[in-house]
């Protein structure tokens, strides 16, 4: 089996080394960045499985290189680790927001961080095999169409911009309107069984998807004490 590459982003040389270290012993080719405008040339010369991301970088901070990658259609399907000493909530939601598919905090275990890379590539894998029968996945409810071959969710003809978290939400909610998920389900089935985020991250998700949707954002309703749901009957 070919051996994944794996470009660090990273301008601090000890992380740089301590995180290349680990990769490599691990079974990974790795790539260095020392910056976001060095980063986003090695990623087009040849495209990573996967990029770890400090968010304090010279130039060009993390949060814009990501955005930018999630832009372009070339790059959007890298998976992105954030790595960084930025631990607040709202570092952590800003982060999701951007498109990260996943966020650590310095310091970090070498074997937390290895784990969640092989997670993310895992999940990546996982994605791209679904995709190949996507078509009989897509889910229309009242107006409400999500394409999740083309990652597109529109309402009444009209597309709607979501966050990879926010249509992984709103997803799982309208294929089965009426069922009750716990905010840990949500986590489970959006992120994966061994993401580390706190349920409070997923209400602010919810907050931003409702505000998006509009009119719609009302059919997602809270459920107290327990998580949220699609109440396609309001």
């Amino acid at each position: 089996m070919q051996k994944k590459t794996i470009l660090i982003v990273e301008d601090d040389e000890d992380i740089q080394q301590l995180v290349g270290y680990n990769l490599i012993k691990a079974g990974f080719l790795v790539e260095y960045g020392d910056s976001g405008e060095q980063a986003l040339e090695k990623i087009k010369n040849q495209m990573p499985d996967l990029v770890l991301l400090d968010l304090m970088l010279p130039g060009m901070d993390g949060t814009e290189l990501c955005r930018i990658m999630r832009s372009d259609i070339q790059f959007s399907e890298v998976p992105i680790i954030m790595l960084t000493a930025k631990g607040e909530e709202s570092d952590i939601t800003s982060g999701l927001d951007h498109g990260a598919d996943d966020y650590i905090t310095k310091p970090f275990s070498p074997k937390i961080l290895i784990s969640r890379v092989k997670a993310v590539l895992r999940r990546k894998a996982k994605k791209a095999a679904s995709q190949v029968d996507a078509s009989d996945d897509i889910v229309t409810i009242k107006g409400l169409i999500i394409d999740p071959g083309r990652h597109e969710v529109k309402i009444d003809g009209k597309p709607v911009s979501l966050t990879p978290t926010e249509f992984g939400i709103l997803k799982l909610l309208a294929k089965r309107p009426g069922w009750v998920f716990s905010r840990q389900q949500i986590i489970d089935e959006v992120r994966g069984y061994d993401y580390l985020i706190t349920p409070r991250v997923i209400d602010v998700q919810v907050f931003s998807l409702r505000k998006k949707l509009g009119g719609t954002g009302k059919k997602i309703e809270t459920v107290r004490g327990i998580g949220y749901r699609y109440n396609d009957s309001n």
